[in-house]
């Protein structure tokens, strides 16, 4: 191929996560041309509106890939070879046409807390205290471990979002994934200190123990069509170990069905001696807001990827 279009949405963090990939392209010996595409998607139209009320409705605007589903549209149309994504955007269920044609090694995958009054933990914020996250997930494990914190939704990229907290109008604390964060300069985890508008934050990370993440968290997927040529150029920088870990966990998803919508968790990671991969999920009641989640967990070899997700759900006594 002479040329490769890449498809990415227009904020600074996609962006970010576009450019690597065409680094990366680069490095393993792709001396072709490069075009970046910006592609306006759904979830960037509606920033109003919050992310777990994009399917519902007799109208909905979007029944699923509220940040994909015009990237998939263009790669369909062919105007872009690629479609480069925050891997926890993509659904589970990839339509038969399309197929992640590599994914980047994985960043870090947990959450950071980050408050206005230097908070060091969940623990340590004051009663009644406001967080605000866009995330359901999040917003259940807060009110899970801390009952009396009150949640509200935020929505925007991660500049905005933390303007919004910093001005007062936007509660206590908020929650961002550490990868975000990384990749934008504005995180030292070293120091465990967020840089912004000349300011140094403290900050406390979630560890992926008690704050499990989203599936997918910390991943850059490539996201091409199932029979195009590009596969040749992105097979070469796929990160192996990162793929096994995220196969499980959207094995995982698509199993239970989850949406933007499902208050849901999954993490799969190697232990320190390299040959194991451990996973841990957590599941709340969608219905009842007060219910006990349902938590699984497990050690499996680092090749044997079959039937975790499966084991998993049978765990959480879950009927697939």
């Amino acid at each position: 191929m002479k040329e490769i279009i890449i498809g990415t949405r227009g904020s600074e963090l996609a962006l970010y996560q576009a450019r690597l990939v065409a680094s990366e392209l680069r490095n393993s010996g792709y001396e072709g041309e490069i075009v970046e595409k910006i592609i306006q998607t759904s979830g960037d139209k509606h920033k109003d509106i919050k992310l777990s009320e994009f399917a519902k409705g007799d109208k909905p605007l979007s029944d699923k890939g509220v940040f994909t589903k015009e990237l998939e549209e263009s790669l369909t149309r062919k105007e872009i070879d690629i479609a480069v994504h925050s891997l926890k955007d993509l659904p589970s269920d990839l339509d038969e046409n399309f197929e992640i044609g590599a994914v980047m090694k994985r960043a870090a995958t947990n959450d950071v807390l980050i408050s206005r009054f230097d908070a060091k933990s969940l623990r340590d914020l004051k009663e009644g205290a406001v967080i605000s996250t866009g995330s359901v997930r999040r917003s259940r494990v807060i009110q899970w471990q801390r009952p009396d914190i009150k949640v509200i939704d935020i929505r925007g990229n991660v500049p905005t979002r933390l303007k919004k907290l910093m001005s007062g109008e936007f509660g206590d604390a908020t929650i961002l994934a550490q990868a975000g964060l990384q990749r934008l300069g504005l995180y030292d985890d070293k120091k465990r200190l967020l840089k912004f508008d000349g300011h140094m934050i403290g900050t406390y990370e979630l560890s992926v123990e008690e704050f499990i993440p989203c599936g997918g968290q910390g991943a850059i997927a490539i996201e091409v069509l199932s029979d195009s040529p590009v596969l040749e150029f992105t097979q070469k920088i796929n990160h192996q170990d990162t793929q096994k870990c995220i196969e499980i966990e959207r094995e995982f998803l698509k199993l239970l069905g989850a949406g933007c919508d499902t208050p849901v968790g999954v993490n799969a990671f190697l232990t320190s001696f390299g040959d194991e991969m451990s996973v841990r999920a957590i599941l709340f009641d969608e219905a009842n807001s007060s219910s006990e989640p349902k938590v699984a967990n497990c050690t499996v070899a680092k090749g044997s990827t079959q039937g975790v997700a499966k084991n998993l759900l049978k765990q959480m006594q879950i009927d697939i």
